[in-house]
C-alpha cells in the first residue's frame, strides 16, 4: 500500500518528536514516568536542549556519533534527542553485552562521546585502553572520576535554549547495532524520516496510538522494537511513556501495570507465556498487547485472551526496517498468522534466485518501505546482499494465504529439510506448546546416526511436572497425530530453560550447536 511522507526539505526528528509537542500545547503533559519521577514534555524539551548544548560545548558537530549505554530512564530521551537536535547521531547500545562487544561497537562506530549508566561504567573502564576514538565519557548517576563528566551537573550547567540543526529528512539520524546469530553485529544507519514513517504507519494506523495512551514496553529502548514502543510512538502523539530500568520479569511487569495503568503493553511471546503461569496479576486498563521478537504460539494467544480478555497483536519487524511491517490488528487478526502488511509497506515472497513465487508457496520475504535503513556502516558487501535497491531481504521464510495473511515459518537458516521436504520449526513448536505439560520449547535440526537432519525438541516443562521417557514418547505421539508424520521430533530433551537474547528471542544457533555436539559425542 502506498504511503508518502510530505516533510519539508529542512527537517529535524528532535523538533518533530519533542518541540512540536510544545508548539501544540503539551508543555505540561506528562511525557515520561520512571519509578516515582514524572517529567513533562516541557521538562524533556529543556533537558534535550541542555544535552545538545553540552555536546556542542564538547566539540560535537553534525554527523559525529554519540554512543548511549543507558538504562531505560528519563535521561534516555534527553540524550537521544539532544544529540539528534544538533545533527549528531546517537547510537543505542545493548546494556547486556560483554566487554569485547563494547570494544567493537565503540571502535567500529568511532563514537567520540559515550554516555553510560553508572552500573555499566566498570565494564567501560576495563576496556578504555582498547578504545581508539572515544574522547569523553559522561556518567549517568555517580562514579565519574578523572576527566569523566557527571550527567546531571554537566547538563544543568548548559543553556536550555537550542535551535534545531538544519538537517534534512535524509540525513543520518541514529544507529542501532543489529543482533545476528552469525558474524559481527552491523551498525544499521537510520535517517531522520524513518521514525516518523514508522509512527505514521504502524503506530497510528495499526496501534492507533493516541494522546491519552500510556505505553509500557518490556523491550528496552536500545532495541528497535523498544525504541518505537517507549519513545517515538508515544512522543509522536503526545502520549506518556513508562520506563522500567530493571529486568522485565512477570512480577515487575504486573507491578508496573498495577502502579502506572498503561493502556498499551508491549511484550514478547516468552514473557507473555511466563506471565500466564504467574499468579496473581491483572491487565486493568490495558487495551492491546503488541508482540514481536519471535512468532507468537497460538496457544499463548488463546490463553491470554481467555485469562485477560485482551488481544495480543502478533507482528514482525526488524532493526533494518525500524519497526513492525507485518501485523495483526485488533479488528483483523488470524490466530497463527503474523498478520497483514502494515500500510505503507510492500512485500514479495521469492525463491533463492529472487524470483517471485505463487501465492501459498513458501519463500524468503522481501520488504519495501520508506523506513528501511540506508545501509550498514562499513559493511559494503552485506549492504549489497541485504538491501536490494528499494527492497530489503529480511531473511525470513513466509507464505501468504489467499486472504492476504502472512504466515511465518522461520529464518532461512533455521528451516529443516527432512526426507527432502521442508519443515518449519515454528510449526512443530506451536504443536508441542499445545501439549498440556509444556511451558516452552524450541525445535532445531540435529543429525541422526546416518548424518541426516531430523527435528529435535528442547522442552521446558511446567512447574511440578517431572521429565520421563514416557512423557517424551507421549509428546512425540502427540505431534505425529497433529502434524504430518515426518515433522515429529525424533528426540525430546527436557531442559530447565532455553537460551535467549535480551528480547526473549530463543538462541537457536546455540541449541543447533549443542545438538550437533551431542550427536557427534553419541556417535
Amino acid at each position: 500500500m502506498e504511503f508518502t511522507l510530505n516533510l519539508p526539505d529542512t527537517f529535524n526528528a528532535a523538533d518533530y518528536f519533542v518541540d512540536r509537542n510544545i508548539r501544540e500545547g503539551r508543555k505540561d503533559k506528562i511525557a515520561v514516568i520512571c519509578e516515582d519521577r514524572r517529567l513533562t514534555y516541557g521538562q524533556i524539551q529543556k533537558g534535550v536542549n541542555q544535552v545538545g548544548n553540552g555536546l556542542k560545548s564538547l566539540g560535537v558537530r553534525m554527523e559525529d556519533r554519540v554512543a548511549l549505554l543507558l538504562l531505560d530512564m528519563e535521561a534516555y530521551p534527553q540524550a537521544f534527542f539532544g544529540a539528534i537536535k544538533i545533527g549528531a547521531v546517537p547510537i543505542c547500545l545493548n546494556t547486556l553485552m560483554r566487554p569485547k562487544d563494547y570494544t567493537y561497537f565503540l571502535n567500529d562506530s568511532r563514537a567520540r562521546i559515550l554516555m553510560v549508566d553508572e552500573s555499566l561504567l566498570e565494564i567501560i573502564n576495563s576496556i578504555r585502553p582498547s578504545l581508539g576514538f572515544l574522547e569523553q565519557v559522561i556518567v549517568v548517576g555517580k562514579g565519574a572520576a578523572g576527566s569523566d563528566l557527571t550527567f546531571e551537573p554537566w547538563k544543568e550547567s548548559q543553556s536550555d535554549v537550542l535551535e534545531a540543526a538544519p538537517t534534512t529528512p535524509d540525513d543520518s539520524c541514529f544507529w542501532l547495532y543489529s543482533s545476528g546469530s552469525t558474524g559481527l553485529s552491523k551498525g544499521t544507519v537510520h535517517l531522520h524520516h524513518d521514525m516518523v514513517y514508522a509512527a505514521e504507519t504502524y503506530g497510528k494506523q495499526v496501534l492507533k496510538v493516541r494522546e491519552s495512551d500510556v505505553c509500557l514496553s518490556a523491550a528496552k529502548l536500545f532495541f528497535a522494537y523498544g525504541l518505537g514502543n517507549a519513545l517515538y510512538f508515544p512522543f509522536s502523539v503526545g502520549a506518556t511513556a513508562v520506563y522500567h530500568p530493571g529486568r522485565p520479569t512477570p512480577e515487575s511487569m504486573f507491578s508496573a501495570i498495577d502502579q502506572y495503568n498503561p493502556t498499551i503493553f508491549f511484550g514478547v511471546p516468552t514473557l507473555f507465556g511466563s506471565m500466564l503461569v504467574h499468579e496473581p496479576g491483572h491487565l486493568n486498563g490495558v487495551r492491546i498487547c503488541p508482540s514481536a521478537g519471535e512468532a507468537l504460539p497460538p496457544e499463548i494467544f488463546k490463553k491470554w485472551r481467555e485469562r485477560f480478555g485482551v488481544h495480543i497483536l502478533d507482528g514482525i519487524g526488524s532493526t533494518e526496517i525500524t519497526h513492525i511491517y507485518v501485523s495483526n490488528r485488533e479488528d483483523d487478526m488470524r490466530v497463527g498468522a503474523t498478520g497483514k502488511l502494515v500500510p505503507g509497506y510492500e512485500a514479495r515472497i521469492v525463491d533463492e534466485n529472487l524470483n517471485d513465487l505463487p501465492q501459498g508457496e513458501m519463500g524468503t520475504l522481501l520488504i519495501k518501505g520508506d523506513s528501511n535503513a540506508a545501509h550498514y556502516w562499513n559493511k559494503h558487501e552485506k549492504t549489497k546482499s541485504t538491501m536490494l535497491g528499494a527492497w530489503l531481504n529480511t531473511g525470513d521464510k513466509f507464505f501468504q494465504d489467499e486472504d492476504g495473511y502472512f504466515f511465518y515459518v522461520g529464518r532461512s537458516n533455521d528451516m529443516l529439510k527432512v526426507g527432502g521436504i521442508w519443515v518449519s520449526p515454528i510449526e512443530v513448536e506451536a504443536c508441542i506448546m499445545e501439549y498440556p505439560d509444556v511451558l516452552e520449547c524450541a525445535v532445531v535440526g540435529a543429525p541422526d546416526h546416518e548424518n541426516l537432519i531430523k527435528p529435535k525438541a528442547y522442552v521446558v516443562l511446567k512447574s511440578g511436572v517431572s521429565p520421563s521417557d514416557e512423557l517424551a514418547a507421549d509428546i512425540k505421539a502427540y505431534v505425529k497425530k497433529a502434524l504430518a508424520h515426518y515433522k515429529y521430533p525424533r528426540w525430546v530433551e527436557f531442559v530447565d530453560d532455553l537460551p535467549k537474547t535480551a528480547t526473549g528471542k530463543i538462541k537457536r544457533f546455540m541449541l543447533k550447536d549443542q545438538a550437533s555436539q551431542q550427536a557427534a559425542f553419541s556417535g
